[in-house]
Formats: structure tokens, C-alpha cells, sequence
């Protein structure tokens, strides 16, 4: 993995009578193509696809603890709110005010736009996402999140990895590298988003898929200094 550290530097209303309007009656039992096509049915698949989907949060967590993947999609709403989730949402918030007005320099570039909190979903690797930041330029996107952490951790590099993977499919332009802005380090560490490391995406795809579907449940990691401020402790009888 190729790391270089930086200084610091409403939906309409269901019961609306207007909202079903549009939807024209068929005058016969065949399929009318103005009821199965447009935005209502690209709508209706994007649904399907989201349900099906895994989160890029996934990633980040398998990367650290595969066990967590266990729990958080074979024993869903076990997982309690901790404090330092509370805490970390709140310095989410609080650096994005920041950031919007920082200049582009950090990411070392001239110019470019700016998007805050952007969903991204892939068809293509099934996986859906809000990235804290992208930057665009005509020829390249950049995705930048934010951590409550005072250095890059693995974990880090995948999840901003398929970020940028993401933003590729979403908007047509390249993600070349990737930007991780270390909260309690105040400071941005650069990713390069490698041939090597979008096989490392995948190959974490796969086998998240694997212990969603057949409920294979990992073993520990092996630095089981990982388990003691973990939420899932009580959990697992074999740490």
C-alpha cells in the first residue's frame, strides 16, 4: 500500500393524490410500457439493488475485525452506540465546516469543486457508500474521508480505496489517489489507489460475501489488543 503523509494544513408525500398522477392506468391486462420503464422503474431497480448491498463500512471493519462482519450481518441489531461513535459523528460534522473552508492545497491541487457527503452506489461490486468529500477536476476525482485517528490504519486504506472505486463508476472520471484527514493528527495521508490494492477491495468483497451468506463465523485476530475497546467483546467467548 502506497502512503505518503501530508502536513497538517424530502421525499413527496405519500398521500399526496398528486403524487400518483402521473402513473397512467393500462387500458388492458398487457404490460403498459409507460408503467414498466423511465424513472419509476430505474427507480424501483436502484432499490433492489441498494437492499442487496453491502456498505463500504464493511470493508473497514472486516479490515480490522472480519468477526465484526459476523455480527453486523448475521446478527443484525446487536451492535450497541458507544461513545466514541457519538464522538466521532460529532467531529465528522464539526470538521466539515472546516473543510469547506480550507483551500485545495492539502490535496495539492491548483483548482477543482467540492462535494460534501456524497452517496455513491455500485451495481458492478455491490456496495454502497457516503464519502465525507470528493473533489472533482476534468480529469480526476478524488475521495477524502475523515477519521477520529491519529494515524492511517489498513482499514483506512481500504475503505478510501473503494470509495474511489466507487466515485469511478458514479461519475465516469478516475480515482488516482485518495485522502484520509486524520482528525486527532491533523493531517491528511495520501493513498494511491493501486491495481494491487482495488485486487485487495475485491478480494475483501469476496469474503464478506462468503460469511454474509453461509453465516461462517471468522476467528479472532490475531492482535487481540483490537478486543479490548470492542463493542462486540462480550460477545466472543475465545478472546
Amino acid at each position: 500500500m502506497s502512503v505518503m503523509h501530508l502536513p497538517p494544513i424530502e421525499p413527496d408525500d405519500p398521500t399526496d393524490s398528486d403524487a400518483f398522477e402521473a402513473l397512467p392506468t393500462p387500458d388492458s391486462d398487457e404490460p403498459s410500457t409507460e408503467t414498466l420503464e423511465g424513472a419509476a422503474l430505474d427507480e424501483m431497480i436502484e432499490r433492489a439493488e441498494l437492499a442487496d448491498a453491502l456498505t463500504i463500512t464493511l470493508l473497514k471493519q472486516y479490515t480490522y475485525c472480519p468477526r465484526v462482519v459476523y455480527y453486523e450481518t448475521c446478527t443484525p441489531g446487536v451492535r450497541p452506540t458507544t461513545y466514541k461513535m457519538e464522538a466521532g459523528a460529532a467531529l465528522h460534522t464539526q470538521e466539515k465546516y472546516r473543510a469547506a473552508r480550507r483551500t485545495l492545497a492539502a490535496y495539492q491541487v491548483p483548482e477543482g469543486t467540492r462535494q460534501f457527503d456524497v452517496r455513491l452506489h455500485s451495481a458492478a461490486l455491490g456496495l454502497v457508500g457516503m464519502v465525507d468529500e470528493l473533489v472533482f477536476m476534468p480529469d480526476e476525482v478524488i475521495p477524502v474521508d475523515y477519521k477520529m485517528s491519529a494515524w492511517l490504519s489498513d482499514n483506512h486504506i481500504i475503505q478510501i480505496a473503494a470509495y474511489g472505486m466507487l466515485a469511478e463508476e458514479t461519475f465516469g472520471l478516475p480515482a488516482k489517489r485518495g485522502y484520509v484527514y486524520l482528525l486527532k493528527g491533523k493531517r491528511y495521508a495520501m493513498v494511491e489507489i493501486t491495481t494491487a490494492l482495488r485486487s485487495e477491495v475485491l478480494a475483501v468483497i469476496t469474503d464478506i460475501d462468503r460469511i454474509h451468506l453461509t453465516e461462517y463465523m471468522p476467528p479472532p485476530p490475531e492482535n487481540t489488543n483490537k478486543c479490548i475497546a470492542c463493542e462486540f467483546k462480550r460477545f466472543c467467548n475465545d478472546v
